[in-house]
């Protein structure tokens, strides 16, 4: 069975930095098209915030975030990584990881994890 935990979420103040880690277990990310970052805000719809293929040839990001936030995966340690810097108040969500095993949707998610950012 396939489990994505996500860690290092908290609070943190405006322009500040956290770098968000999910691990999976029962499958290494190597065998993964896509792994995606996610995150929801209270009243708001889930977005896509960064993905990134099998091997970390191809990444995209959300507007938003672009020049802020940074995905990566290490398949050693089958984890994947998102560092968020210069963080505003509106990136304040619960952030998801997940993984797609043929890219057209995402088959497992985590439970999220809380991130504050504080003005």
């Amino acid at each position: 069975q396939v489990q994505l935990v996500e860690s290092g979420g908290g609070l943190v103040q405006t322009g500040g930095s956290l770098r968000l880690s999910c691990a999976a277990s029962g499958r290494t990310f190597s065998s993964f098209m896509m792994v995606g970052w996610f995150r929801q805000a209270p009243g708001k719809e889930r977005e896509l915030v960064a993905r990134i293929t099998h091997g970390g040839a191809f990444t995209s990001y959300a507007d938003s975030v672009k020049g802020r936030f940074t995905i990566s995966r290490d398949n050693a340690k089958n984890t994947v990584d998102l560092q968020m810097n210069s963080l505003k108040p509106e990136d304040t969500a619960v952030y998801y990881c997940a993984a797609s095993r043929n890219i057209l949707s995402y088959d497992y998610w985590g439970q999220g994890t809380q991130v504050t950012v504080s003005s």
